[in-house]
């Protein structure tokens, strides 16, 4: 049990910065936001404010072991980020590329279903009800400018 301090801690498949204290620390990992990773730590038995780099290994192990097992340590359902997962009716709390997997997965899913939503995805539009008339103009072509238009046939010619 080494008690030194570790500037790097690998927890999850992620790199974390140890000198921030644990919760904000495990902010890190994808799919754990404040509210969670203060959860989390108070079900590994630890002090939220020390920092993540002065843990020993077997504090770290007890929270990896947390992590990996969300779920089953008694935390509330509502702060899960996949509640009754359509293939298992289970509720669920997916991390790092499970998330992203699952997410692209959904999306796809809808468009291949024609939803409304999934059409909206697939035009790259707005999905959920903002505007489009004024804003998410980027990238996009805005109006005319005939001042250009002028410009440029004037210099072909």
């Amino acid at each position: 049990m080494s008690r030194e301090f570790k500037h790097l801690v690998r927890l999850h498949g992620v790199t974390l910065d140890g000198s921030k204290t644990v919760p904000h620390a495990i902010c890190g990992i994808k799919g754990i936001g404040v509210n969670l990773a203060y959860a989390i730590v108070k079900k590994a038995n630890l002090d939220s404010d020390t920092r993540l780099g002065n843990l020993s290994d077997a504090e770290i192990k007890r929270l990896e072991d947390t992590i990996e097992n969300i779920t089953e340590r008694g935390l509330p359902n509502w702060m899960f980020n996949r509640r009754k997962d359509p293939q298992t009716g289970r509720d669920l709390h997916l991390l790092g590329s499970d998330l992203t997997l699952r997410w692209r997965e959904d999306i796809d899913f809808m468009k291949e279903i024609r939803s409304w939503k999934g059409l909206r995805h697939s035009y790259g539009l707005k999905v959920r009800g903002q505007r489009t008339k004024t804003a998410a103009r980027k990238g996009r072509s805005i109006g005319v400018s005939k001042k250009q238009e002028r410009k440029q046939s004037t210099q072909q010619a």
